[in-house]
């Protein structure tokens, strides 16, 4: 809470202010499972941040492990805008759209592809390539 406080006076100073719909204290990290099990709270919260889907998780071993995931929405956000400049290109040789659609998702994995993300990964590599398959048929 003093964190928060802080921060918001920091801010303060740049003219700049936390949203307060967007802005929350959650328990979370290493021992927020334990804590709200004990309050029978049920599991901990997760929370959006930069393009992110922040979870506690647990490894194989038991010990903690921060799981993030692509924020669904922002997923779905590129494919739509993909899929559309996808449909915008056809008329371009099989060569430019290859060389502008590897652009595309060789950028979406130097950002996205991370540790506990690959289920995410997969399914934006599968609905690229689904597609550009219907783009083609189109044609």
């Amino acid at each position: 809470m003093r964190f928060r406080a802080e921060l918001g006076e920091r801010l303060r100073k740049f003219s700049l202010d936390l949203h307060a719909d967007k802005t929350r204290l959650i328990e979370f990290g290493r021992f927020a499972a334990e804590r709200r099990a004990r309050k029978g709270q049920g599991k901990a919260e997760t929370f959006n941040f930069l393009g992110f889907t922040h979870i506690c998780g647990q490894a194989r071993s038991g010990r903690f492990l921060l799981i993030r995931h692509s924020s669904r929405r922002r997923r779905r956000a590129k494919l739509r805008e993909v899929r559309d400049e996808i449909m915008r290109r056809r008329h371009l040789s099989i060569k430019k759209q290859g060389l502008w659609l590897g652009a595309v998702v060789r950028g979406y994995l130097n950002y996205h592809a991370i540790p506990t993300n690959i289920h995410a990964i997969q399914q934006f590599r599968k609905q690229v390539t689904r597609h550009l398959a219907s783009s083609a048929s189109a044609s």
